[in-house]
């Protein structure tokens, strides 16, 4: 059953291929945006930014509060708190 299955799904390698690969770049977009130590350069990087006055203090309110969200996440999905995955 299993090279009769093969053989008529032939025809949908490449979608299947394509599906794989496109769910390995997602994985490796996940990865590198709930990784902690992308996180707190993205802090540091808004804090230069506030003390060079490119942003307002709300902005960096804002954006602050939407990394630290994220290091959250990160940190419970590491520590095994979280459900396994990002959302």
């Amino acid at each position: 059953m299993g090279l009769i299955s093969e053989i008529l799904l032939l025809p949908l390698a490449p979608a299947r291929g394509s599906g794989w690969a496109i769910r390995q770049v997602l994985a490796e977009a996940e990865r590198i945006y709930y990784d902690p130590a992308t996180i707190r350069a993205e802090l540091a990087r808004l804090e230069e930014q506030l003390e060079a006055g490119e942003i307002t203090e709300e902005e960096f309110d804002r954006q602050e509060d939407e990394l630290l969200d994220r290091l959250e996440t990160a940190t419970r999905t590491s520590a095994g708190l979280g459900n396994g995955t990002a959302p």
